[in-house]
């Protein structure tokens, strides 16, 4: 499951969120001061920061230039009042991959979300609890070490986390990894399912006689 890190200090615009996006499938923790997201941030690895702006103590684009600073590359979508164009510019200076002028439509802020998370998925590394995805060399790591796993296994994993905790079904898994020409059998399929329950058994699920999703 995606995790987002919320920082909005409107208390009810914050549950409106946050109860909005764990609806989409995300895991939201949310926080209503710069201090409770910074040590959020520091101690636990999130997939995409959701800031304001206007914020008691300091700005969310004061936070962002501090984690930037200490290496952190999570995406981040700022969420602001502010309709000034230096705001916008100084928001993408200090790292920002987007930029959103309240009111904030949900719907909008999910496709933009999903968006970015696409990016990432396909040009980034991806934690996975105790493994690290690699996704342009198509290697799965346990701490630095390179395991034993196929391309096709790989192909199959980013398929599955992209979709977002969705069951993606047999028939999309067979376009995905095979060519139109090649016999494709269910335990071609499952002989790549195995492999990866091997190093994640509880976050794949079968759903019988559909498909199976990364949860």
């Amino acid at each position: 499951m995606l995790k987002i890190l919320l920082l909005e200090d409107d208390t009810l615009f914050n549950e409106t969120i946050e109860d909005f996006l764990e609806e989409e499938g995300f895991e939201v923790q949310s926080a209503l001061d710069p201090y409770s997201a910074l040590d959020f941030a520091y101690e636990h690895r999130f997939d995409l920061y959701l800031f304001d702006v206007n914020l008691p103590y300091e700005s969310g684009f004061n936070l962002l230039q501090k984690l930037r600073e200490s290496g952190d590359k999570t995406p981040t979508i700022f969420l602001t009042s502010r309709e000034d164009k230096a705001s916008m510019i100084e928001g993408f200076n200090v790292g920002a991959d987007d930029y959103m002028r309240k009111p904030i439509d949900l719907d909008e802020l999910l496709l933009r979300i999903n968006a970015i998370l696409r990016r990432q998925i396909r040009s980034d590394k991806i934690i996975l609890g105790e493994y690290t995805l690699d996704c342009h060399a198509k290697r799965l790591y346990s701490d630095t070490q390179p395991l034993a796993i196929t391309t096709k296994a790989i192909d199959l994993l980013l398929l599955l986390i992209t979709a977002k905790g969705e069951v993606v079904r047999v028939e999309e898994i067979s376009e995905h990894l095979w060519h139109v020409n090649e016999d494709v059998s269910m335990g071609a399929i499952r002989v790549y399912i195995a492999t990866l329950k091997k190093y994640f058994p509880k976050n794949i699920e079968n759903i019988r006689g559909v498909g199976y999703r990364f949860l």
